[in-house]
């Protein structure tokens, strides 16, 4: 599945493409309504359901990517669950307790900010999980992401890939913009010094978690318009490619006739 490593991808726009902020928002705005569209169809026929993981470093843009791809959608058919550092009770089950939970329902969309994956990238990232508990865990993700898929859930996983520079530029913003300040964690600034290790780790967990099922999406965010434009297309391709969406028939014991009838 995927291979190519991190390192060798870039975190904002090819030279190929086109970087007009103009252009990528009424690409988006287009690819929006027809997200809006489908999971109104998706929630009325009742048989799929989607989920969508958001990883990847600090200040990459996860809760952005949710307010601006996913806050157009009916709030009655999208919920969002964000994953911090387990509770106590959590800690004493088995790690995908607390997420099993959080699955979305049939027609509905769930957007994980963080994930199971945080059980397995922080530990290894502060040196307190060997390679053979990583890869045990590993298979268990798989497990159940396939178990999921087999109950009509499609699943994308994006990986949100931020610069060095720029994710240096987001998290001083943290300090100097009052309206950033709730989003700053003193922590963030040691785990920047280990962005490369980090590379490492996330190339590690999409080699083990590449499936055809619930396959990565690396999305390059240093271009916020880039970012939101890439995400809501590979969503949108999703609904298309990936459900076979139909409208209800309607389901009435009335007729026409009847109706006439009322009216008159």
């Amino acid at each position: 599945m995927y291979m190519e490593k991190l390192k060798n991808i870039s975190t904002g726009p090819s030279k190929k493409e086109n970087d007009n902020k103009e252009d990528y928002k009424a690409k988006t705005l287009e690819l929006l309504g027809k997200m809006q569209t489908y999971q109104t169809q998706m929630y009325a026929q009742g048989r799929y359901s989607m989920l969508i993981v958001f990883q990847g470093m600090d200040a990459s843009g996860k809760d952005g990517a949710v307010k601006h791809v996913f806050g157009p959608i009916n709030p009655m058919g999208c919920q969002v669950t964000g994953f911090k550092v387990p509770s106590k009770e959590e800690s004493a089950h088995d790690f995908l307790w607390r997420i099993h939970e959080h699955t979305p329902q049939r027609g509905m969309i769930e957007i994980f900010n963080r994930s199971h994956y945080e059980d397995i990238i922080v530990p290894t990232l502060n040196g307190d999980m060997d390679k053979e508990k990583r890869e045990t865990m590993y298979r268990h993700i798989n497990d159940f992401e396939e178990l999921l898929t087999d109950n009509d859930t499609v699943i994308l996983k994006f990986l949100l890939h931020v610069g060095k520079e720029a994710q240096d530029e987001k998290l001083r913003e943290r300090l100097t913009d009052p309206t950033k300040h709730w989003k700053h964690n003193d922590d963030d600034w040691s785990k920047k010094e280990k962005y490369d290790k980090m590379l490492d780790i996330y190339d590690d967990m999409i080699e083990a978690t590449d499936t055809k099922h619930a396959p990565w999406i690396v999305i390059p965010t240093d271009k916020n318009r880039y970012k939101s434009y890439l995400i809501a297309e590979a969503v949108v391709d999703a609904f298309e490619k990936r459900m076979k969406l139909e409208w209800p028939e309607l389901d009435t014991e009335m007729t026409i006739v009847e109706l006439e009838k009322e009216e008159d």
